[in-house]
């Protein structure tokens, strides 16, 4: 019998009480106001009950309702290597690191050595709402928002509740909150757990004595309080740890990390509107790879990252001087600092390590912005620009002989820095039921410490770092319209046209068996590959969002066509005109439900695996669903399912042709709890 996890769902609500002067103190635990300019850009938003409505109670599975936002593989956070856990919009993946930024309450979560996302720490029982900036989001947050920014929001005050359940391959997910008034304000404690025996990766009729499943253990824990310091000002004070340990499907394949973040954010909500917010993150990630012979039946260890440590200080405000009701100006600076390396054993001989390697060094970028918005009646007009000043300092790769110690290479990158210009503007005009939108945008993202310093390995796959990477710039426009339809139903339509100029991409420049420089020796059938700046990747499509809400009943349609190429020279011309690696042409999801019920059909079309377009996932549907059965005023019956087909999602294809599949048919039965009013 298989058992399932259930959701517990807070509120999102506002906390006020009586000041000394008869007024109300306000504390609702958010950012100041969404800008003015906003109704010119495309940006979704996913509410609390479909956070809450997840089949698989998993943050990044919620975010595929979004058309044309993608992970960089099919893989969610149960079975992936961490590493490969990036987020991207609008096709300009082909990399693992994000070019998307994810923020929780304004704080950067992007791994500060590498650039992904640890989706683990992200319980959906305490996330409200999350808001989805398709393009353009850079104009305020700089570095890391080239392709967009994912927003979530904590919830607000609530109660008590939790839920325990049980599934498919003695999977256990549970999860706890404690959630009511601090004083003038309100504080939640949030923890959560999930454990699997896992499946395994690897598709059957290909399978050797070597693959076994890959289980998981994950949990994490946060603080949040929120209370008044006078009339229209709150202090939000946040705490967060988790921990990620996976197995990818072999012996000695262990990954994962722990981290902490910290943060504080003062909200002033009076005339002069203004925000501040400090913040500081600890990372620790290890993981371990191997190769696996012909047979798939002997597992060798070939890199063992024990330690990578890395930590993200950063700090950022905001002002928004009083100029009318129908004009809005934000300005403020930014600041964000990381630093880390790697540290690993390679190159073993007869089960042991012979070398040892550091990589690492340290990113800061410092930024100021300025934006303006006009609400003049049925029209808004917005514009703003940022300067950013950006340094990549202490950068080193070093491997050394483990019996004696002695410099196999001793490479220090030479420090460097620069500016980077971009700014945005954007047009909304609004006629009854409909309005019609239109923007343009430049973005830029710094490449990552991983990026830089860090040869690594996948399979019988090398790729070499490259310190001399530049900084990628994002340049698009877009037009958009979206329709009130009455009843309920609302669409929303967008063509989009990006080019992301100095792309960073894994470049194929050789095939094994041989030497080569970076990474000594690639066997027969693996690829050599070296991190680069090609010329470009020109994305165009469309996106189609379409919501319905009647009574009980409510369904959501989302679609994406993204035509996505890349423009090479060079060392990289093979790769002018192909399609970027793990970017699907079409993707689609719809869920239909009513009181408790609801189902999900996605659809994600062929995508390459690699740069040459030589390896192919084919395309999958899958379906999943929710039921969530009342029995009694504070307990209910969960029952959940995904991908009941059991399709065989496709999700990496080695050089020697070994397909590796995402998350099998998983079924869960489980209890939620939660107290009365």
């Amino acid at each position: 019998m298989f058992i399932t996890a259930a959701l517990f769902s807070v509120p999102a609500v506002s906390v006020a009480q009586p000041n000394s002067t008869g007024g109300e103190i306000v504390v609702t635990g958010r950012a100041l106001p969404v800008a003015t300019g906003d109704a010119a850009y495309d940006i979704v938003t996913i509410d609390r009950e479909r956070i809450a409505g997840s089949a698989s109670n998993r943050i990044e599975d919620v975010l595929k309702d979004v058309a044309g936002l993608t992970q960089f593989r099919r893989t969610d956070a149960r079975s992936a290597n961490a590493t490969s856990q990036g987020a991207t919009l609008r096709g300009l993946g082909g990399n693992a690191s994000s070019r998307a930024l994810l923020v929780l309450d304004g704080v950067p979560q992007s791994d500060p050595f590498g650039g992904w996302v640890t989706w683990p720490a992200y319980a959906t029982n305490r996330i409200g709402e999350v808001r989805v900036t398709r393009g353009g989001g850079s104009g305020v947050y700089g570095s890391g928002a080239l392709a967009g920014t994912i927003e979530l929001e904590s919830i607000g005050s609530g109660g008590l509740g939790g839920s325990l359940a049980y599934g498919s391959r003695k999977s256990i997910d549970a999860d706890a909150l404690i959630a009511g008034k601090l004083g003038g304000g309100f504080a939640f404690l949030s923890a959560s757990f999930a454990r699997s025996d896992g499946f395994i990766p690897i598709v059957e009729n290909q399978r050797g004595t070597a693959d076994i499943a890959a289980p998981y253990e994950q949990a994490s824990i946060a603080a949040r309080a929120v209370v008044p310091a006078g009339p229209d000002t709150e202090i939000q004070a946040s705490l967060l740890g988790f921990r990620d340990r996976r197995t990818r499907g072999t012996t000695l394949s262990q990954n994962g990390g722990d981290g902490a973040d910290a943060s504080i954010r003062i909200v002033h909500r009076g005339r002069w509107q203004a925000q501040a917010l400090a913040y500081v993150q600890a990372r620790e990630f290890r993981s371990r790879f191997v190769s696996i012979d012909a047979a798939r039946a002997t597992v060798l260890q070939t890199t063992d990252q024990f330690n990578v440590p890395s930590t993200g200080l950063g700090a950022r405000f905001e002002i928004r001087p009083p100029l009318g009701d129908t004009v809005e100006l934000r300005l403020g600076g930014d600041w964000r600092r990381t630093a880390g390396e790697t540290n690993e054993f390679f190159t073993y001989v007869n089960t042991r390590p012979t070398r040892l390697r550091e990589a690492g060094g340290t990113n800061q970028t410092w930024g100021a912005f300025a934006e303006a918005s006009a609400a003049l009646g049925p029209l808004t007009l917005t514009g703003g620009t940022r300067i950013d000043r950006w340094t990549i300092a202490d950068g080193r790769l070093i491997e050394r002989t483990i019996a004696t110690g002695s410099f196999v290479r001793n490479e220090i990158a030479p420090d460097r820095d620069g500016w980077e210009p971009t700014g945005r503007a954007g047009i909304a005009y609004r006629a009854g039921q409909v309005t019609f939108r239109s923007a343009a945008y430049l973005g830029w993202r710094l490449p990552t410490l991983n990026e830089l310093y860090r040869p690594f390995r996948v399979g019988a796959d090398a790729t070499a770092a490259n310190p001399a990477l530049s900084p990628e710039r994002m340049r698009g426009a877009e037009i958009g319209i979206d329709w009130d339809a009455g009843s309920g139903l609302t669409f929303r339509a967008n063509g989009f046209a990006n080019r992301l100029v100095r792309p960073i991409a894994n470049v194929t420049l050789g095939a094994g068996p041989g030497q080569f420089p970076g990474v000594g020796f690639v066997a027969a059938g693996g690829s050599f590959r070296q991190r680069q700046n090609v010329d470009a990747i020109r994305s165009r499509g469309v996106e189609f969002d379409v919501r319905w809400r009647s009574g009980k009943w409510q369904a959501q349609a989302a679609y994406s066509l993204t035509d996505a190429r890349v423009r090479a020279s060079g060392a990289a011309l093979p790769l002018d005109g192909l399609r970027p690696a793990q970017v699907p042409k079409h993707a689609a999801s719809a869920t239909v439900g009513r009181s408790g019920l609801s189902t999900t059909l996605r659809y994600v079309a062929a995508q390459f695996e690699d740069d040459l377009n030589r390896r192919q996932l084919r395309d999958a549907i899958t379906l999943d669903a929710v039921a969530d059965v009342p029995i009694g005023r504070t307990l209910a019956l969960v029952l959940r399912g995904e991908n009941l087909f059991d399709t065989r999602v496709e999700a990496a294809i080695s050089g020697n042709g070994i397909v590796e599949r995402a998350s099998p048919r998983t079924v869960w039965i489980g209890l939620r709890l939660r107290a009365p009013d």
